[in-house]
């Protein structure tokens, strides 16, 4: 068995594409070797910024030989059958072989190929790896790039190393011939380097400053940063983001320990970061938890000074950057979050939707009104209002136009410089979390409240246009909001009506459009909801509103599955209690479905469902609808129906106890279970009305035994029409009484 060495050499590949042609690599390499036959052994994939390297372990020298037989026609059959095996096999006649199949002469192709040198597989795997290598971005070069056939890479490609043992496998791509030889470090070993194969290829190049393999590479910069931050008596801020990108724009990394000047510091800290990072690649320094004047650049050589020079040259151009930053600073101070509030007016949210400030008033009514509902418990309605009205101000800010990362951080430093409360500050930097899985939820009242409102403002707006995510597309990232929404509601335990606070949303974006007051437009929409009433008004009718609400519940349902799915949450319990209908409480709905898990999870839970799914069938199969269902109809069986006297109820009272009243003797069994559910339905009732649902689940556990009983000893199918009706009620409560914790039909199992 052989090693197989590729290098494949170009000016320099981007830190951010190196991980993605590593994978590349790869799957083109095996691809090639599996169309011929061959089965590697273990592959290593290395980049630097000069170089993708691939090393296969363990090749055999050569393929095997293949036989290959195929069916064709049965002799006799039409000429044209023939003719067109023939053609597919690429055989005469005279060299078929004709066999007995199943009693009938039929022709085959017998093909052998002998085995193929593995040498001569690889030379032309090369080439095909090449072109169709798919970078996210590539370049035609030189003279033959006149051609859209000519060979596209990354950057210019300049050299190829293709060793197999130790023979070179001969090949050429884009123009370059395969060699020997590659180079070493551009500035310590630029000359060429002959390589012996794979078994010497990381020494030679270490020898030559080339560290090949990238992971090596990034623990050089992850230790060499904390070392060289310690030494100077600082603390590191980590980025492992910043460790794969160095590593990817240095062949021999040497982190070096810079300062900068301390008057800087007044800009806030994520600033300085941000700079230092985004502009420079350049990690910053912490001393007693608090930003220091100091960073730490990646060289990519070892300078005979220490690097003195290196720091000094980075040293000036994070002061040009930092400068910038401090004049958006001071600039953007000059300016109340009031005054660049009025800018929005000239930004479009969407085109739809109308401008970012028309948004911002909508955000503003939803945060007061769910700050003066209470459903934002301790939230101060006027400083809920003004923090909504402020949190996009930063927007139109020199320095959000430079950096947009920092949107909403911005205007938090802004609103504090400008001696706003210290609440409308946390509000407008924190009111875009959570951003994500993981991200902190917010819990002060008033950022809850802006927080809450701009997610339901967005959400709501973009369902009512009927632009709601489709498949795996999600521009206006409406499942994240969605998300973010749920959590927000959860972690803080809020009370909303998610309904309410839709429909108080949709009202709003009525009253944008039509101009007529929303507190009206949102009684309309509800009763379109309710009771299925249709009118028209301007390009909005209540029916698409009430359909758009519909949608985003449901929505709501499917992004509260998933979440509650991450967490370990059965989604059909889920389904069991959203089936009850009108639970728009998602706390409540969360704690009834966690006391669900836990009681389906245990015996009696496991039991009662295998009970109730009986009973269930057998009211399905008997078509069952209550004893009155099964009263003939003659006109005359209930002079009382319809009646709602107050003084006639004891009448009716015990009208219904007489119909509903045994006329024969229970079985034990029977009454057992009557007796149960006069004391285990109320109890589970008056504890789901408490919302003490792992009571109501207790109450039902206690049902468990007389239904095993029941379906035990008692016939419920008599012959007798009476006892048959009476126990078929009796079941019917029994399901009832369940489905009053929890649909149970929409459980599995």
């Amino acid at each position: 068995m052989t090693d197989f060495l590729l290098e494949l050499r170009s000016e320099e590949i981007p830190a951010r594409m190196q991980a993605g042609a590593r994978a590349d690599l790869e799957t083109l390499f095996r691809k090639e070797l599996a169309a011929a036959g061959v089965e590697p052994g273990a592959i290593t994939v290395w980049s630097t910024p000069r170089r993708l390297a691939l090393i296969a372990r363990d090749l055999p020298e050569a393929t095997r030989a293949v036989r290959e037989e195929t069916k064709g026609p049965a002799l006799g059959a039409p000429t044209q059958a023939l003719e067109g095996f023939l053609r597919k096999s690429g055989l005469t006649q005279d060299q078929l072989e004709v066999r007995d199949l199943k009693g009938k002469a039929t022709y085959f192709a017998v093909v052998e190929k002998p085995g193929r040198a593995v040498s001569q597989v690889l030379a032309e795997a090369i080439p095909a790896i090449v072109r169709a290598f798919p970078w996210p971005k590539s370049m035609r070069w030189g003279a033959a790039s006149i051609s859209t056939e000519s060979t596209r890479w990354v950057r210019p490609l300049s050299g190829i190393v293709a060793i197999f043992g130790e023979e070179l496998v001969p090949c050429e791509a884009g123009g370059v011939q395969s060699g020997y030889a590659t180079v070493g470090h551009r500035f310590h070993h630029p000359r060429p380097i002959t390589i012996g194969g794979a078994h010497d290829y990381a020494d030679k190049m270490r020898a030559c400053h080339v560290i090949v393999s990238h992971e090596e590479r990034q623990d050089i910069v992850r230790m060499g940063a904390a070392e060289v931050a310690t030494l100077g008596g600082l603390t590191l801020v980590e980025d492992e983001g910043l460790v794969v990108e160095n590593a990817g724009l240095t062949e021999w990394p040497v982190p070096l320990l810079g300062r900068f000047d301390e008057a800087f510091l007044e800009v806030p800290p994520e600033v300085i970061q941000l700079t230092a990072r985004v502009n420079q690649k350049y990690f910053v320094c912490e001393n007693d938890g608090k930003l220091a004047n100091a960073f730490v650049c990646t060289a990519n050589i070892e300078a005979n000074d220490g690097g003195e020079a290196i720091v000094a040259g980075n040293r000036k151009v994070l002061a040009a950057r930092l400068s910038d930053a401090r004049f958006f600073w001071d600039t953007d101070r000059k300016t109340t979050l009031a005054e660049q509030a009025e800018k929005l007016k000239r930004i479009t949210f969407h085109e739809k939707l109308g401008t970012v400030a028309d948004k911002v008033e909508r955000v503003a009514r939803l945060a007061e009104w769910l700050a003066s509902e209470g459903i934002v418990p301790n939230c101060d309605p006027a400083l809920a209002r003004q923090a909504a009205e402020l949190c996009k101000a930063d927007l139109v800010t020199e320095m959000v136009g430079e950096f947009p990362e920092l949107q909403g951080l911005m205007g938090g430093y802004y609103a504090r410089a400008e001696g706003l409360p210290d609440a409308v500050a946390d509000a407008i930097r924190d009111h875009y979390k959570p951003v994500g899985q993981g991200d902190e939820v917010p819990t002060a009242p008033i950022t809850v409240a802006v927080s809450l409102a701009d997610k339901l403002d967005t959400l709501v707006c973009f369902f009512v246009e009927r632009m709601p995510p489709t498949g795996s597309r999600d521009p206006f990232a409406l499942r994240r909001a969605a998300l973010g929404t749920l959590q927000l509601i959860q972690s803080n335990n809020l009370r909303l009506n998610l309904l309410d606070a839709i429909l108080f949303s949709v009202s709003m974006r009525w009253a944008d459009m039509s101009g007529e007051p929303f507190s009206h437009f949102a009684e309309d929409v509800r009763s379109t909801i309710f009771n299925d009433r249709l009118s028209t008004r301007g390009e909005l009718t209540e029916q698409l509103a009430a359909q758009a609400v519909f949608d985003l519940v449901d929505f709501f349902a499917d992004r509260l599955k998933v979440q509650q799915r991450e967490a370990g949450v059965r989604h059909d319990l889920i389904d069991a209690v959203f089936a009850l209908g009108e639970e728009d409480d998602l706390v409540r709905l969360l704690a009834r479905v966690h006391a669900l898990q836990a009681f389906v999870g245990t015996e009696d839970g496991a039991n009662l469902l295998a009970g109730y799914k009986r009973a269930a069938n057998i009211l399905k199969k008997e078509d069952w609808h209550g004893i009155e269902g099964e009263i003939a109809r003659t006109g005359e069986e209930d002079p009382l129906a319809g009646v709602d006297d107050p003084d006639l109820a004891p009448v009716i009272a015990a009208k219904m106890a007489e119909r509903h009243s045994l006329s024969y003797e229970a079985e034990p069994a029977e009454q057992a279970l009557i007796d149960a559910l006069a004391t285990a339905a109320p109890q589970a009732e008056r504890a789901v009305a408490a919302e003490d649902f792992a009571r109501a689940m207790a109450a039902l556990a206690s049902l468990r035994a007389p239904i095993d009983a029941f379906f035990e000893s008692v016939t419920v199918n008599d012959p007798d029409p009476a006892k048959r009706n009476s126990r078929l009620a009796l079941l019917d409560q029994f399901r009832a009484a369940v489905h009053n914790v929890a649909d149970f039909s929409r459980i599995e199992g």
